[in-house]
């Protein structure tokens, strides 16, 4: 699944899920950035609005295809995606100003606020956990929209800022410097969702939840 031969033409094409190509996606892109022509600045502009104008939302996974387009997210009423749907939106407002971007991929353990999520994937372990990653300056810089502020707040977790030159990913600690995540197992970058792959992983990890929740995941 490395990618890093690639010359960068593939992270700012559109593709299935990274729909930059779709007019809703192009005109929130065009409406965050306005006037603002540095790549840097775009990307953080970006950044902050894919991070909070949708809630993380990890408890209505739906692995259908359509689900998980950036221009599903965007019209989602609810306002609300995981970390793989935001990761694609963010992916693809970002290539609609034309920079680059892609998808990492890791395995996580979280250790704050799991009772919830727990009960319904029997397990701590985050499978396929997403963030996005950003060619600035020359050089990939990683970028996690995935957690919005209000939420950060709630929880007692710092905010993941992005400033476009270091890399933003999951807070391992939380400010009283109790563990936060835990990472287990790095699955590289991509230029799209490798969605059998990706479904492959959560069979692995929840076989559960594919017969309790057969509505979300027949016809994968």
């Amino acid at each position: 699944m490395k990618e890093d031969n690639l010359g960068l033409e593939i992270y700012l094409l559109p593709t299935y899920f990274v729909d930059s190509n779709h007019p809703d996606v192009i005109d929130y892109a065009h409406n965050i950035v306005k006037d603002e022509k540095d790549p840097l600045k775009q990307a953080i502009l970006l950044y902050l609005a894919v991070r909070d104008d949708f809630r993380y939302n990890p408890y209505n996974i739906n692995l259908h295809h359509y689900e998980l387009k950036a221009s599903t997210l965007l019209n989602r009423s609810s306002r609300q995606g995981y970390c793989t749907e935001k990761a694609c939106l963010y992916n693809a407002v970002l290539r609609v100003v034309g920079i680059p971007s892609r998808f990492h991929f890791f395995n996580v353990r979280n250790h704050i606020g799991v009772e919830k999520y727990y009960d319904l994937l029997k397990t701590d372990v985050l499978a396929y956990h997403a963030c996005s990653e950003v060619y600035l300056n020359n050089k990939w810089v990683k970028a996690t929209p995935a957690f919005n502020k209000e939420l950060c707040e709630k929880t007692g977790v710092a905010v993941l800022e992005f400033n476009g030159i270091d890399d933003s990913i999951f807070q391992q600690y939380s400010p009283n410097g109790s563990e936060f995540m835990e990472y287990l197992h790095d699955y590289g970058t991509c230029h799209d969702v490798p969605h059998d792959m990706y479904v492959q992983a959560l069979k692995e990890y929840y076989p559960h939840f594919f017969i309790e929740r057969q509505d979300i995941c027949m016809n994968l």
